[in-house]
């Protein structure tokens, strides 16, 4: 998920469109002439650059898969989809232009439209095609897929909605189901506070790797096209396999399993070009700072390896990986990572600057740092059920969209003892994948493994 330094408001910078009014900080506006009142809401700190840099080769976009154990009938997703979007302030907005900034403003459409899928994903959402939503929602088979515009909520925030549409979609399905009533699950939560401002502190230096990383190049698919592959297996074997024998964590098994592989496969093109392969890892910050925020909360630390000789073991990188991580996973660290851009935003802030100069000068930073990694790995973690429904789920799966110097990137999701290693690729080529699940496999763990046929 891509992190830039990125620019927050309060109400008394903001300048809004001439057809809104700005109210008090509680966050309400009012329309002229009469029309409808609607609310509003700023993007946090992490979500101001994704309107700014989004494109048709840079969507911003990223999925959510829940794989039912039966067919899913369209018409009733779109009645659960009908009946939860108002109930989620978060993701019943439209993105507005300001004169000074983007905002968020409560969308009186009806929601999205339910769609059979038939392109590949995370594909740039055109709100004028679809209810001025950032969010769409399809199906295919067994399977329900929410793709979400980064600008709304992380991985965190976007499980929560698409758990009460899975909800809502099976006790429509299932008379048994139905007597449970259409309220949401005591443990969704709403949460919209931008929890960066809440808990940023002042005085804080950069702490990001900036220099060029070594980046992965092939071959292309064509366009709009992407290669998915889906590794499923136990969640308590690669567990077992992770801390026995290498004394790592899950995320930083199959990190070291993504470099080992574009260690192997691209030995020879990585040492000439004398640059790290750096892999960016976001770290949810709620466990460390109290929030249930559905809003963006996370920062970006990285993983680096520099290869000094050819014959790297596995389990050297691996234990690479694990100590280059474990040094920056602090509260002190994390908090110094997102207080400095906190703190940009409030030098940005003071500045009346209109947002089209703004978006040029995002633009021209995202630009100089954006080759600074060579892919990202994000956990979205173990994925909760209520008991009532898990006997109709068989799995959930997550992957991203192709970011500037990044068009091969993965996710580790899992869902009671099944962990899904998700790898999307813009390429050609699949030696890489190939050799993630290998090494995985060569360590005992049983592997299925799933393909789109993006890459055939």
């Amino acid at each position: 998920m891509v992190l830039a330094t990125a620019e927050d408001f309060t109400a008394k910078n903001l300048l809004l469109d001439g057809n809104v009014t700005l109210c008090s900080e509680g966050g309400k506006g009012e329309e002229s002439m009469g029309k409808r009142e609607r609310s509003w809401e700023k993007l946090d700190n992490t979500a101001n650059i994704f309107p700014v840099i989004a494109s048709d080769q840079m969507t911003n976009t990223y999925r959510i898969s829940c794989c039912l154990k039966e067919l899913v009938d369209a018409e009733t997703l779109q009645e659960a989809v009908d009946l939860v979007t108002p109930r989620f302030p978060g993701f019943h907005v439209r993105l507005r232009r300001g004169v000074f900034w983007y905002y968020l403003e409560e969308n009186h459409k009806p929601a999205p439209r339910v769609k059979e899928e038939h392109a590949y994903p995370c594909r740039l959402i055109h709100t004028s095609r679809n209810n001025s939503y950032l969010f769409r929602v399809s199906y295919f088979r067994d399977r329900i897929n929410l793709e979400v515009f980064h600008a709304l909520a992380d991985g965190v925030g976007a499980i929560g909605f698409l758990r009460e549409i899975v909800y809502q979609y099976l006790r429509l399905a299932h008379e048994e189901l139905r007597r449970e009533g259409d309220g949401l699950s005591p443990e969704t939560s709403l949460d919209r506070e931008d929890a960066f401002l809440r808990n940023y502190r002042r005085a804080h230096k950069n702490q990001y790797k900036s220099g060029k990383a070594y980046l992965i190049r092939g071959r292309k698919l064509p366009a709009d096209a992407m290669g998915v592959f889906h590794g499923y297996m136990s969640l308590g074997q690669i567990r077992e396999v992770a801390r026995n024998r290498y004394g790592v964590s899950i995320n930083e098994y199959l990190i070291a399993a993504y470099v080992w592989a574009v260690y192997r496969e691209d030995y020879h093109r990585l040492v000439r070009s004398g640059r790290p392969l750096r892999v960016a890892v976001p770290v949810n910050l709620r466990p460390f700072f109290a929030s249930e925020t559905t809003k963006n909360f996370f920062v970006m630390v990285s993983a680096e390896f520099l290869p000094q000789k050819e014959d790297y073991s596995f389990a050297e990188i691996a234990g690479m990986i694990h100590k280059s991580l474990r040094s920056q996973i602090t509260r002190e660290n994390l908090e110094a990572i997102f207080s400095y851009n906190v703190s940009n935003q409030d030098y940005l802030a003071a500045r009346a600057v209109p947002l089209p100069l703004k978006n040029l000068a995002m633009r021209f930073i995202y630009n100089r740092t954006a080759a600074a990694n060579t892919t990202t790995i994000t956990n979205i973690g173990n994925i909760s059920v209520e008991d009532k429904y898990r006997s109709y789920i068989r799995a959930f799966h997550c992957f991203l969209a192709f970011s500037r110097g990044q068009g091969l990137k993965a996710t580790i999701t899992s869902y009671q003892d099944t962990l899904v290693f998700s790898v999307s690729s813009r390429w050609e080529g699949t030696g890489i994948q190939r050799d993630i699940f290998r090494q995985i496999a060569r360590d005992g763990i049983e592997l299925a493994l799933e393909c789109n046929g993006g890459n055939e």
